[in-house]
């Protein structure tokens, strides 16, 4: 038994900081699931309505995310009551770390995003065409025979790719507003 005011150590010590970050990994998903529970809700709104429902079509979803909201706020509080701050810091530190040596998962991932919401606004084929270019010269090394390869796959697998589905399947891909 350590001394009192002496630093665990050893197995103890790893148990805790396993179950510290356990509890700010559920944090962050209570915070993510609440985000996501808050949108829906509003967006039930503006749900059309019928004259034959008292309610309206969104009643049931608002009521849900309503109260999935109302659930994650909770278990927020009971998340953050659990927490010893001091191990926080520490693990922000650890989460930074492994953050930075996942950049370019995290970079891959906010192209994908802005890809998708990309193509209702400029159709298939630019939105491809600009994910597949920026993706690839991302991954790529900084060579012109690099860029040339990129620029020929992202015309391939947009523009042709929507001209094969165009003739050949008579099935058009989503033009852009």
């Amino acid at each position: 038994m350590p001394a009192p005011g002496s630093q665990q150590s050893g197995p103890q010590q790893e148990e805790q900081e396993s179950a510290q970050a356990g509890e700010v990994a559920r944090l962050l998903s209570y915070a993510v699931i609440l985000a996501a529970s808050v949108f829906l809700f509003f967006d039930a709104r503006g749900l059309p309505t019928s004259r034959w429902e008292v309610l309206g079509a969104g009643a049931f979803p608002q009521l849900v995310f309503g109260l999935l909201s109302a659930l994650c706020a909770l278990a927020i509080v009971g998340s953050l009551r659990k927490l010893n701050l001091a191990a926080v810091r520490g693990f922000a530190g650890a989460a930074l770390d492994w953050l930075r040596t996942r950049y370019l998962v995290l970079v891959m991932a906010a192209c994908f995003g802005l890809y998708l919401l990309a193509v209702p606004q400029f159709g298939f084929s630019v939105a491809t065409f600009v994910f597949l270019l920026a993706t690839q010269l991302v991954l790529a090394p900084r060579r012109w025979t690099s860029f040339l390869l990129a620029l020929g796959i992202a015309l391939l697998f947009s523009f042709g790719l929507n001209a094969l589905f165009a003739e050949v399947f008579d099935v058009f891909l989503p033009r852009g507003s």
